[in-house]
Formats: structure tokens, sequence, C-alpha cells
């Protein structure tokens, strides 16, 4: 059964939120090493990843429904900070708004009667809250440190040793 078109044009708006997500992600990856903080561009690198892969669930959503998908254009991501606190400051501001779409999709998957969206977008609201606790403990560890350097390379090298989904 087809999607109706309100659902559609919600889902490939957040496809390209999604990968939006993933692109500002790789801008701020890319700050990171100009900074020489391997750790937190290789974290951020590895945010870039999953939301990619995020945004490919909501993809083979629509193909899966039969539908077209219809990618929007991605603007120029922030890609120069005035600190690393910035830097994840930006990334949990993206976070609250990508977990605001999700929770609009969710109402309007239900209000529309599109039912087989709903499994996903469960997965997705669950999803948010750990990526939004996940950014948001790196804001107050990086509003602790403070100017402190050494505190700031020790978190480098903390978060350089994420594991990626299944390790």
């Amino acid at each position: 059964m087809p999607l109706n078109k309100k659902m559609l044009a919600a889902l490939n708006d957040q496809i390209t939120m999604e990968l939006s997500a993933s692109h500002s992600y790789l801008a701020m990856a890319g700050w990171f090493e100009s900074q020489n903080l391997p750790g937190m561009a290789a974290w951020m690198q590895m945010q870039s990843a999953e939301e990619r892969e995020h945004g490919l669930k909501f993809f083979e959503f629509v193909v899966d429904r039969g539908e077209e998908v219809s990618l929007g254009a991605l603007a120029a991501p922030q890609a120069v900070f005035g600190s690393a606190l910035e830097v994840f400051e930006t990334s949990l501001a993206q976070e609250k708004a990508v977990t605001a779409s999700i929770n609009n999709l969710y109402t309007l998957a239900n209000a529309e009667g599109e039912y087989e969206a709903i499994p996903l977008l469960t997965w997705f609201i669950s999803e948010q809250v750990e990526e939004e606790a996940s950014v948001d403990q790196v804001v107050e560890d990086l509003r602790r440190a403070g100017n402190d350097q050494q505190l700031l390379l020790m978190l480098d090298r903390e978060l350089g040793a994420r594991k990626g989904e299944g390790e």
C-alpha cells in the first residue's frame, strides 16, 4: 500500500535531514583534524557514518513501500568553530532538531493512519534519546574542563576510543 503524500514528503525531508546531519558531522571532524584533536575527529566521523545509516533506514522504508525517494539539497555545513565546546554544542542542537523532526513524523504517522511507519519511528525515538545523552555528556565534560588543555587532550583520547555500533 503506498504512503499518503503528506507522509511521503515528510519521510523524504527526514532522509535529507539525516544526510545533512552526516554532512555536518563530517565538517566537524575536519575542524577537529585541523585542531590536532584526532580522537574527537574520529568520534565525529563515526557519528557522520551513523547519521548516513539513519538516512538509509528511512530511504529503504520509502523504497519498500513502493515509493520514490526525493532527496533535497544539502546546504554547506558550518566548518569553522571557536572551540571544541562550540562544536559539541552545535552537535547537541542538531540532535535536538532531529529528535523534534522524528517526533513530528511519529505524530503525523498516527494522524494519517500510517501505522507501518510506527515501528521504525519508535526505534528512532529511542535512538535519539541515546544520541542526545551521549553528546550532552561530552558538552558537560568540556564545560568542566574549561581551558585546561590537559583535560581536553584526555577527553580527546577517550572519545577516540569510541567503538562503532556492533563492536
